[in-house]
């Protein structure tokens, strides 16, 4: 990927199939299903480069005659969330598609409030002043989510 930290990536369409190979791959290795509906989820995830609600997802999943049940939808995103293909973005309540597929790591999220925009960084546990924190009060970290909500560079040079 050219820019994994970024608003947008250069080649969209190569970022997407760049993606559903790895997911793909990342499936067969270790035996899971990718079924058209979890395809077509994180197609829709990888398509849009901001977070979606599940109801967002639904819709269009509807549209295309894959379901219209809100479970339809909230299953294929609690699969790609647990596959480490999507994340949930807790401010938003809603989805993005993971830009390290497959990879143990730690994400931090950049949230455009005007767009919805969502940039994904890879932030360690180890790494910074939480880490340094942590070992400091002898702590294990096991999960953080940290998410930055401001503006997005396109919304900024709207907004000047």
């Amino acid at each position: 990927m050219s820019d994994p930290i970024g608003f947008q990536c250069a080649d969209h369409s190569t970022c997407m199939t760049t993606l559903l190979a790895q997911a793909e791959a990342h499936c067969s290795a270790v035996g899971l299903r990718l079924t058209p509906v979890r395809r077509r989820t994180l197609e829709i995830l990888l398509a849009e480069h901001r977070a979606l609600g599940a109801y967002d997802v639904l819709a269009l999943l509807s549209a295309e005659g894959l379901g219209s049940q809100p479970p339809v939808a909230y299953r294929a995103l609690d699969f790609l969330v647990k596959a480490g293909f999507a994340h949930k973005i807790e401010a938003l309540n809603a989805y993005t598609a993971c830009v390290h597929p497959g990879e143990d790591h730690t994400p931090t999220f950049l949230i455009c409030r005007a767009c919805q925009t969502v940039a994904e960084a890879d932030t360690g546990l180890s790494k910074g002043r939480l880490g340094d924190a942590a070992r400091a009060a002898g702590f294990v970290i096991e999960r953080t989510v940290v998410e930055a909500t401001g503006l997005c560079p396109d919304c900024v040079q709207k907004a000047a």
